[in-house]
């Protein structure tokens, strides 16, 4: 990154969630990101820039990279005591793990393990293992808290052993084990998974096991005895850094442990109820065709910088996207089984493709400190454009969403996008129909198109299929084009 050469005339307002770590901050102006390094900080920050970590780790593009931004440069009167002020990418879209299919969890584990490796070997560890540090570009994961480095010393145990578990290793286990996502138990408890309550749904069989005994079942017996020996004593008199663990013997654990969360995979109980759609639907090849066309000269047409992909699937639209022109999509899925498809594709392909789990119906709220700490998706709406592809119907019959509400909030938010229309007398929704009442009055193609054009002029349409599915392309009144609006 270059360095800034000119300064601003204000100073950018704090991020919510940027307030546990007394080390320094997180602050947002426009699409820059700043972060400082206040006096606590400032010693740990100066011995491992020198250690020539983070020249590494930025190099390997482990780490989010950074510029240290001259005193002279920042507005008069800015917190004069923070020695540094770094300037960092902004991310196209901010995720969190309680939004992250199985393989990008595992793909974060390993990161964190394998950048823990990694410092040790410049005498330096991580003061925390918060899943939160982590980030996706794309599908490739980054460590973005620069301040989580300090000096390892000498015996010092793994400070963050019981978080990584709960925050990581537990939640992988849930699917690997059970067959259980992690995603809704880690939404309602935003520090992960306890390894006390994980422990109760063990069997003696667990016990067996070495890398369970180690890693969850001595780690809850050591919770519990902890907390029964602490009440009513000094607090002063334990610290995290008692013990003695040769760094030999914290390498091992380390290795071993990035060893068998390598060899985790999730618990096929059953076939995924989306995962084969592609393969399996109700309309034919060439309406597959015509559908991934119709994307496709959608993004050519608008170029978004990010568009958003509801029901992504196994990621067909979203490549389709892609190849049209639009520079990152952010995937949208339920179906866990059709989710971590589109993330192992999008890894293995290096495409801009970030899946993201998300219940269109239940979508993430503002949650943590105040409600400002993790932000919701309606607070991280970013996207330019979207598809929204054989959702509508579902969400207006299987899940009783009103139909107009449903419209407007896809068009509030983005500008621009395309929306399928499934009519009652596709084989789908005849399904949908099959046990229950046909309340939907308003599920019609009038409704569906006077609607939309309330907010929107309707660009395209193209009907796909003998049983009348069709593609509506959007614009809302007064956009005037993704890239004009850009334009610097």
């Amino acid at each position: 990154m270059n360095k800034l050469t000119t300064a601003y005339p204000t100073w950018p307002a704090r991020v919510g969630g940027s307030f546990r770590d007394p080390r320094g901050y997180v602050y947002r102006h426009g699409d820059r990101i700043f972060r400082t390094v206040t006096n606590a900080g400032k010693e740990q920050f100066d011995f491992v820039r020198r250690s020539g970590l983070f020249d590494l780790l930025m190099r390997d593009e482990r780490l989010l990279p950074f510029d240290l931004i001259e005193r002279a440069l920042l507005p008069d009167g800015f917190d004069e005591a923070a020695p540094y002020v770094l300037e960092v990418p902004k991310l196209t879209f901010v995720s969190f793990p309680y939004e992250w299919p199985f393989p990008a969890l595992k793909a974060a584990a390993l990161l964190h393990l394998d950048i823990q490796l990694t410092a040790l070997d410049h005498g330096v560890t991580l003061s925390d293992a918060s899943a939160y540090n982590i980030q996706f570009i794309g599908a490739a994961p980054t460590f973005i808290d620069h301040l989580s480095f300090q000096r390892y010393e000498q015996g010092e145990m793994w400070a963050g052993h019981r978080q990584f578990c709960e925050q990581f290793l537990i939640p992988l286990l849930l699917r690997s084990l059970f067959g259980i996502s992690h995603n809704a138990w880690y939404r309602g408890s935003l520090d992960g998974i306890s390894v006390v309550e994980f422990s109760r749904l063990l069997t003696w069989r667990h016990y067996l096991k070495k890398d369970l005994l180690t890693h969850v079942l001595l780690q809850s017996l050591l919770q519990r005895s902890t907390e029964s020996t602490l009440r009513g004593q000094d607090l002063d008199k334990t610290t995290v850094r008692e013990g003695n663990l040769p760094v030999q013997a914290y390498r091992k654990l380390l290795t071993g442990l990035r060893r068998w969360i390598n060899s985790l995979e999730p618990l096929q109980t059953s076939k995924s109820t989306w995962q084969d759609y592609a393969k399996e639907n109700s309309y034919q090849a060439d309406e597959l065709g015509k559908k991934v066309a119709f994307v496709r000269d959608f993004a050519a047409q608008h170029r978004p910088r990010q568009l958003w992909d509801f029901g992504c699937n196994v990621g067909a639209f979203s490549k389709a996207a892609l190849e049209g022109g639009a520079e990152y999509v952010v995937g949208f899925d339920l179906d866990q089984g059709a989710l971590d498809e589109c993330y192992a594709q999008a890894r293995a392909s290096q495409m801009p493709i970030q899946s993201v789990v998300m219940d269109m119906a239940n979508v993430s709220p503002d949650q943590g400190w105040m409600g400002v700490e993790r932000e919701g998706l309606g607070a991280r709406r970013s996207a330019d454009a979207l598809v929204a592809l054989a959702v509508v119907h579902h969400l207006a019959i299987s899940r009783n969403i009103p139909f107009g509400e449903l419209l407007d909030w896809l068009i509030d938010l983005a500008p621009c996008g395309v929306i399928e229309f499934v009519p009652k007398t596709d084989p789908m929704v005849q399904k949908l129909l099959a046990l229950r009442a046909d309340i939907f009055e308003d599920y019609t193609w009038d409704f569906f198109t006077d609607r939309i054009a309330r907010r929107a002029r309707i660009d395209r349409v193209l009907q796909v299929g003998q049983h009348g599915r069709t593609l509506v392309s959007y614009i809302r009144h007064g956009y005037e084009g993704i890239r004009r609006e850009h334009s610097l």
